[in-house]
């Protein structure tokens, strides 16, 4: 994927934001720097993230379906990269970072059904 840029401000700001992500080299920055993720799309990520958080606190199911809808709307360039979102979630997991909202998400799937064991 080569992104677009309005101007070489934006452009700048990508590039700054992407060697921001590999100096802190950790697990979730490595797949912003992959998928090419704006930190404006980081942050909208971060708030949907939250979002699902709270559906979770008010007793709410969430579902991976309207996860991964939400996030092809905060980044359209990836439609339908269904692995993007579920590794996004897992890593934020796997970070301490609302590591309730994988298992809600993604916890039912044969292959993660040992986060319900644990």
């Amino acid at each position: 994927m080569t992104r677009q840029f309005n101007s070489i401000e934006d452009e700048l700001h990508f590039v700054e934001f992407r060697q921001e992500l590999l100096f802190n080299n950790t697990g979730i920055d490595r797949l912003l720097f992959e998928y090419e993720i704006t930190q404006e799309e980081y942050r909208k990520i971060m708030n949907l993230m939250d979002s699902m958080r709270n559906q979770l606190d008010n007793g709410e199911k969430i579902s991976h379906g309207t996860f991964e809808r939400k996030m092809y709307e905060i980044i359209p360039s990836h439609n339908g990269d269904y692995h993007m979102c579920e590794y996004i979630a897992r890593e934020f997991m796997d970070a301490g970072r609302w590591e309730e909202v994988f298992p809600a998400l993604y916890g039912d799937m044969p292959k993660y059904q040992y986060l319900k064991k644990s």
